[in-house]
């Protein structure tokens, strides 16, 4: 597995070692050890062990986010593209960080295998780029409703520089989401 840091600190690429031949390939798409060793080697802390996976199936256009949640469970997210392809995009919103109100977006695919690490401390989102987009995602602590917080996908603050001529399927929870300005952060 490679592990390419992005522009914000903490948020990892991961690009897994693929082996194909004419009957199809193999990968291995998670291993713990590998996982802590790749982020120690960009001086990166082990999370918290990943405790439930999620996953998504959209059309295109559909865009998820920008989801979170506050302590007492604040999650990690591990995330990756089984079939279709996704604009995969984090947000720092730890108010002490000095990248704080910051972005990344990097391509996930079916094709590329890339996965994205996103830790506590970051919004995400996501809007997928083809019909039957399979969303697949790790995290490092449960759904907690009550901890659950989202920030409007298009905020000009944030200034998310989305696929062009984007006219996104939301959720209502998406499409009434506060903006930057207004969301509860972290300190």
């Amino acid at each position: 597995m490679k592990f390419s840091a992005t522009r914000l600190p903490g948020v990892v690429i991961i690009e897994p070692a693929v082996f194909g031949d004419d009957r199809g390939w193999f990968m291995e798409s998670f291993s713990q050890p590998r996982f802590v060793a790749g982020l120690a080697s960009l001086g990166l802390p082990a999370p918290r062990p990943f405790v439930q996976d999620n996953e998504s199936f959209s059309r295109a256009g559909v865009l998820r986010g920008l989801h979170y949640q506050l302590p007492p469970h604040p999650q990690g997210k591990l995330v990756r593209v089984t079939d279709g392809a996704a604009f995969d995009v984090a947000v720092d919103i730890r108010r002490s960080s000095p990248h704080f109100g910051q972005w990344v977006g990097v391509e996930l695919s079916a094709d590329n295998k890339r996965q994205l690490w996103i830790p506590e401390g970051f919004a995400h989102g996501f809007v997928a780029l083809a019909d039957n987009t399979r969303f697949l995602y790790k995290t490092t602590d449960v759904y907690a409703k009550d901890c659950e917080r989202s920030i409007a996908w298009n905020d000009p603050t944030i200034g998310i520089d989305w696929p062009t001529g984007l006219q996104p399927l939301l959720a209502p929870k998406d499409a009434a989401a506060p903006a930057f300005a207004q969301a509860e952060v972290f300190a």
